[in-house]
């Protein structure tokens, strides 16, 4: 378990089969924010862990609580042998904890876990929109990569996709 500062003080530990409901409730209250992702509902528990690497998932346990805060997990970007340093990363907070340091901890974390395993580069598309996570993942040496223009439809409306990502200095 990492613990990190933030307000709550949160614990980083692995994300567990256990913790499949709350995450999954997170990650719908993030999609139903209308700025997280092209995704509009939440998958069932298998196919949400089947799509991440198990040692590359992460919640935040509030300290006080121990009510899990926000998860961030990652997937591989390609099943070829040149991209296994590559992984896109998704990072939720519970609405209660936004704007409270969840993410940074969460992230800061998965940072670390993933260089410990080997990733170079982590990646994320975020909409435009969303400036507090792209403020976040600039903060923590994310680049903007580039903007991918009317990528895909959310809700009937063409989306762009700013493309972000962070190449270690340590793999």
């Amino acid at each position: 378990m990492i613990r990190v500062r933030s307000e709550p003080y949160v614990e980083v530990r692995p994300m567990l089969d256990a913790d499949a409901d709350v995450v999954l409730a997170i990650y719908q209250a993030g999609l139903d924010s209308g700025d997280a992702s092209f995704e509009t509902a939440a998958p069932d528990w298998a196919t949400f862990a089947a799509g991440r690497l198990p040692g590359l998932r992460f919640v935040a346990v509030d300290g006080a609580t121990g009510r899990v805060a926000g998860w961030i997990a990652a997937s591989r970007v390609s099943s070829r042998v040149v991209y296994e340093g590559v992984v896109e990363h998704s990072v939720y907070t519970d609405p209660a904890y936004r704007r409270r340091g969840v993410a940074r901890a969460l992230l800061e974390a998965f940072i670390a876990a993933s260089e410990a395993a080997g990733i170079w580069t982590i990646q994320s598309g975020i909409f435009p929109e969303n400036l507090p996570s792209l403020r976040l993942h600039e903060s923590l040496g994310f680049r903007v990569v580039g903007t991918r223009e009317r990528i895909g439809r959310h809700h009937g409306v063409w989306r762009d996709v700013v493309l972000v990502e962070r190449r270690s200095p340590a793999v």
